[in-house]
C-alpha cells in the first residue's frame, strides 16, 4: 500500500532510496523528518535521512540494507543446502532434497559442457553464484510496500529487499569474478603469457596498439556487463512493481493492480530464473576463456 500522504513521485523516490550508512562532513545542514534544520558540529557518521544525503555522503558509505539482505540470503543458501548434504538419503529423493540435488545436476550438466579443464572449483562457484543470484533476485516477488512498512514500524525508514536492484550490489560480485578472471588468466599462462595474449591476438604482432586497445576494452567489458545486465532488468521489473502498487491508491484501479501484479510475477519468475542462469553461466565461460591458450 503506497503512503496516504504521498504524492505517486514521492512513493516511487522513497521505494529506490537504500538504507544508507556513511560520513557527513562537519558543517552540514540536515533537515530531520519534521522540517526542522541543525548543522554538524563535526563530521559524523549516520543513517542518511534521504536520497540527498546519502548522494553527499559519497564513495564511502554502505548500503545496509542490500549488505544485510544478500548476507542473509547468502547463509540460508548454505544452511539449506548444508543441511540437505548432511542428511541426504539413498534410493529416490524427495522434498527439499529433490529440489536440491535437481538444481546441482543441473549446473553440473552446464558447467561441464562450457568448462573443459581440471578446476573443481568451477562447479561448486557456478552453483553458489545460481543460488545466491537468484534468491537474491526472488525477492522481488515480495509486494513491495510489505518488508518496508514493517521496516518503518520498527522506526527504519528506508528499506530495499532486491540486492540485484542495487548497482553496488551486483558491480561487488562482478569485479569477484573478474579477479578471478586475472587470477586464473595469469596462473595458466603466466604474466608474460598473459600479456603476449593480450597484446598480439587476433592482429599480426605489428599490430600491437590496436590489439591491446581492443583485448584490454573486451576484458574490463565482461565485468561491465555482468553487472549492468543483472542490474538492468531487476531494477526495471522492481520498477515496473513499484508503479502498479502506485495504481492501488486510485479508487476502482485497486483491481486492476492486483490483476496486473499477478500476472507481472508469474512473468517475473521466468526472468529472476534466467537471469541468475545467465550471471552464472557467463561466469564459467569467461574462467573456461581464462584457461584456453590462442
Amino acid at each position: 500500500m503506497a503512503g496516504a500522504n504521498q504524492t505517486p513521485a514521492e512513493y516511487i523516490s522513497h521505494h529506490l532510496v537504500n538504507l544508507t550508512y556513511g560520513k557527513l562532513p562537519a558543517g552540514y545542514e540536515r533537515v530531520d523528518a519534521e522540517g526542522h534544520s541543525h548543522v554538524l558540529e563535526q563530521a559524523t557518521w549516520t543513517i542518511a535521512h534521504g536520497s540527498q544525503e546519502a548522494a553527499d555522503m559519497g564513495f564511502m558509505a554502505i548500503h545496509l540494507d542490500t549488505m544485510g539482505w544478500s548476507i542473509a540470503l547468502g547463509v540460508l543458501f548454505c544452511w539449506s543446502f548444508a543441511r540437505v548434504a548432511k542428511n541426504v538419503t539413498a534410493g529416490v529423493p524427495t522434498g527439499f532434497q529433490n529440489f536440491v540435488e535437481m538444481i546441482v545436476g543441473f549446473i553440473d550438466d552446464n558447467v561441464k559442457s562450457v568448462f573443459h579443464h581440471n578446476n573443481p572449483w568451477i562447479a561448486p562457484l557456478g552453483l553458489t553464484i545460481f543460488v545466491w543470484v537468484f534468491l537474491q533476485n526472488l525477492m522481488d516477488l515480495i509486494p513491495v510496500d510489505w518488508i518496508p512498512w514493517l521496516a518503518m514500524q520498527m522506526g527504519v525508514d528506508y528499506m530495499k529487499v532486491v540486492p540485484s536492484t542495487d548497482v553496488n550490489a551486483t558491480a561487488g560480485m562482478a569485479i569477484g569474478v573478474f579477479i578471478l578472471i586475472l587470477y586464473y588468466s595469469i596462473k595458466q599462462k603466466g604474466v608474460g603469457g598473459f600479456a603476449a595474449e593480450l597484446a598480439f591476438q587476433p592482429l599480426p604482432k605489428w599490430a600491437m596498439p590496436f590489439n591491446l586497445f581492443l583485448e584490454l576494452v573486451g576484458l574490463v567489458a565482461k565485468p561491465i556487463s555482468l553487472a549492468l545486465r543483472l542490474f538492468g532488468n531487476l531494477y526495471a521489473g522492481e520498477m515496473v512493481f513499484i508503479l502498479i502498487a502506485v495504481l492501488s491508491n486510485v479508487g476502482l484501479w485497486i483491481v486492476l493492480s492486483f490483476g496486473l501484479h499477478f500476472v507481472w510475477a508469474v512473468f517475473h519468475v521466468l526472468i529472476i530464473t534466467l537471469q541468475a542462469f545467465i550471471f552464472a553461466i557467463l561466469t564459467v565461460v569467461y574462467l573456461a576463456m581464462a584457461y584456453d591458450h590462442h
